[in-house]
């Protein structure tokens, strides 16, 4: 039956989006990630015009907004296009080192929002520079898995050495505070390192750590207290701690099989908070219901599961870099849906993360479409070292 199930779903998959042979790229990752982004712009404008008409009158405001950043994600992933792998592999400690900078800078010069300091006001654009924490981590940490390969499977100091690393931008971004970027890059972390072959034993004594550390944060602080305490029973504060996850939840039962038809939600009306932001999967459901919930969280599936194929690839070819780095952004991507999707379905505290690729927000939008782009080129760059191999061999 598992057989005759994954059978079905990759002839459904051919069907709906077949793969060119001898393509220079690839395209299946292409239309994923342009479908994302497509789901993103509707839903972001459905559920952004009562906030855009009681902050500016403008009903569109957030999606001109929000189109605005599109364009610039889609001009910068572009550029990252052009840059070869090795450049990043190259560069990486640089990149580590700037998005310490930045982290450092947003603390001293950054803008409040809602009792976090995580945005730096660079004109009419908001910088949150943890997205691009998220990303230069990944780099460095793809580079070191490549240098000290062996340091990290043999010996202790080898495996501790990108933990410290992680640590300093813990630090960091708790300052801000911003528990939510920290848990997604430990989680990506240990993956990746256990993916370079860690031993078993170090990962136990990570995991307790980290288990302990997270219980620890969410002790010392009230307000993630009420986050925790509302998320196993919202209903008991329904207009209080529980207000926004009950919401949600109102959201996605209203939504049903088919939903109530796109633009007809209710809880966008000012009852759910972050409606386009944080919570845009609630209304997602609303408005698309659960058919369209599913065919979303398929679209994040299939992108999580092209970078961690071709990340397996690239380690089968011995460029382990590139292996690393797209095993990486894999989870990253995986990580974070679940997370996102968690928190609006009451699975989950709520943690402010982003859909990747549809929630409202530059900076997210703009690293994840680079993300991609290097997924693209770490493809394209595979395709052609198998391509002259074969000529070679003729």
């Amino acid at each position: 039956m598992k057989q005759l199930l994954r059978s079905t779903a990759v002839w459904v998959w051919g069907v709906l989006m077949p793969q060119r042979p001898g393509a220079l790229y690839d395209r299946q990752l292409v239309t994923l990630a342009f479908s994302l982004m497509m789901v993103g712009l509707v839903i972001v404008a459905s559920a952004s015009i009562p906030e855009g008409i009681s902050l500016a009158g403008d009903p569109f405001l957030f999606v001109k907004r929000h189109a605005t950043f599109l364009v610039m994600a889609l001009g910068i992933a572009w550029f990252v296009l052009q840059v070869p792998m090795v450049r990043w592999q190259q560069y990486n400690g640089s990149m580590l080192l700037l998005a310490i900078i930045m982290l450092v800078l947003v603390l001293v010069a950054g803008r409040s929002v809602n009792g976090s300091v995580r945005w730096l006001p660079l004109g009419p654009f908001n910088l949150q520079p943890a997205e691009f924490a998220k990303l230069a981590l990944f780099v460095y940490l793809a580079g070191y898995l490549v240098r000290r390969q062996h340091e990290v499977r043999e010996r202790l100091i080898g495996f501790m050495k990108p933990l410290a690393v992680l640590f300093v931008l813990a630090i960091l971004l708790l300052l801000q505070p911003d528990l939510g970027s920290v848990v997604v890059m430990f989680v990506t972390t240990l993956g990746m390192l256990f993916l370079a072959g860690a031993r078993m034993m170090q990962f136990i004594g990570l995991i307790l750590a980290g288990v302990g550390a997270v219980v620890t944060l969410i002790i010392a602080e009230p307000y993630r207290m009420r986050r925790v305490t509302s998320f196993l029973d919202p209903w008991a504060d329904p207009f209080g701690s529980g207000y926004q996850l009950t919401q949600s939840l109102m959201a996605f039962g209203r939504g049903s099989w088919l939903g109530e038809g796109l633009g007809n939600s209710i809880q966008k009306l000012e009852y759910l908070p972050e409606a386009h932001t944080d919570f845009v999967f609630a209304i997602l459901g609303e408005e698309l219901g659960y058919l369209g919930v599913l065919a979303v969280l398929a679209l994040q599936f299939f992108m999580a599961a092209k970078a961690l194929r071709l990340g397996h690839a690239c380690l089968q070819a011995q460029r382990l870099y590139e292996g690393y780095l797209a095993i990486g952004i894999g989870i990253w991507f995986s990580f974070q849906t679940f997370v996102n999707v968690g928190a609006a379905s009451g699975m989950m505290p709520t943690k402010g993360l982003t859909l990747p690729l549809v929630s409202y927000g530059g900076s997210s939008l703009i690293i994840m479409s680079v993300a991609v782009s290097m997924l693209i080129r770490i493809d394209f760059e595979l395709r052609q070292a198998s391509a002259q191999a074969r000529v070679r061999e003729a």
